[in-house]
Formats: C-alpha cells, structure tokens, sequence
C-alpha cells in the first residue's frame, strides 16, 4: 500500500463539533488518552454521563473531533471559564489527544487552531490548560505554539470524597461558632 503524501493526508483531516451519536468514540478516546497517561483506571466516566453532560440541557463541556479520512484520530475537549480580572470568559481546555499512530501530522495544532478560532468568535480573553509534569513531548508542542508555563502558579484539586468533606463540614462549623459565641 502506498503512502499517502502530507498534502494527501492534510486534505483528508476534518475537524468537526462532536454530536450525540459521538459519545461511544469520545469514551474509546478518553480511554486511550488515560492509557497514555498512566491512569487507565481512573476513567470512571460512562456513555450515559457523557450524554447528559456533553449535550443535555445545560452541556458542561464541547468536544472537537478531528477526522482523518473519516475515522477519529483525535479530540478537544474545552469549556468556558471566566476571569474576573479581564471581566469575561475564557477557554479551558480539558483534554487534547492524538492518537500515538497519527502524532505528527499537525493534528494536534489543527485542534488548537480552530480552539483559538473559536476563542476568539467568542471574545474569551484567554485559553489555558495544564500539562503533567512528565509530559514532555507535550510541553515542548505547546511552547512551539507560543504558550508559556504559569510557573507561579499551584494547581489544587478536590475530588469527590474531598468536595463531600468539605460540603458536610460547614455544619461542623457553624457548631463551632456557635460554641465559641456562649
């Protein structure tokens, strides 16, 4: 079989919002993005939760799929943050996976091309997302691009049990001052 040249392959490579019919590949890729990054079993995320988030009535995220010949290879998936300081939305981009056998053929900046195209229709003051430590094929992509590291800044996460935790204890508080106030 011949191989097709770059301006073949360019030529053949959509990019597409994805559509509820999408949701079974946006798992299989979701999947496959954990296994790259060493946590295969931390996707607890299931078709039907992807449906009623991604396109139920309030959808919580977008997703891009990008097509190469018409098979997914690739997707984004960003939502809208919001910035005080510059007083109006940004993106934030959740995830973005190539698949290892299609790395290299612009995909991936074909993505963040049509993310900043679509920042910048909506008027977001800003794109962000974060990069694991270790990553760095991924670092070094994104500083081709002209993205630069916020290094001064710390990331923190609470998960489920945390937010749980936290959401219970302001009974345990309120306790407190109350008892602090006799």
């Amino acid at each position: 079989m011949e191989k097709m040249s770059a301006l073949e392959t360019a030529s053949q490579f959509q990019i597409r919002s994805a559509e509820p019919r999408d949701i079974p590949t946006i798992l299989a890729l979701i999947r496959e993005l954990a296994e790259y990054e060493r946590a295969p079993k931390e996707v607890v995320a299931t078709e039907e939760q992807l449906r009623r988030e991604l396109f139920g009535p309030r959808p919580a995220a977008e997703v891009l799929l990008g097509l190469q010949a018409g098979e997914p290879v690739c997707f984004a998936l960003f939502f809208h943050n919001f910035s005080t300081w510059m007083g109006r939305r940004g993106v934030y981009l959740e995830d973005l996976f190539v698949r290892p056998s299609e790395r290299g053929k612009g995909y991936g900046r074909a993505l963040l091309v049509r993310l900043a195209q679509i920042a910048k229709e909506r008027d977001c003051g800003r794109m962000e997302w974060a990069v694991l430590n270790w990553n760095e094929p991924a670092i070094q992509f994104y500083r081709k691009l002209g993205a630069t590291p916020l290094d001064e800044w710390t990331v923190f996460r609470l998960t489920r049990d945390g937010i749980s935790a936290l959401a219970e204890s302001a009974s345990r508080w309120r306790q407190k001052a109350h008892a602090s106030l006799r």
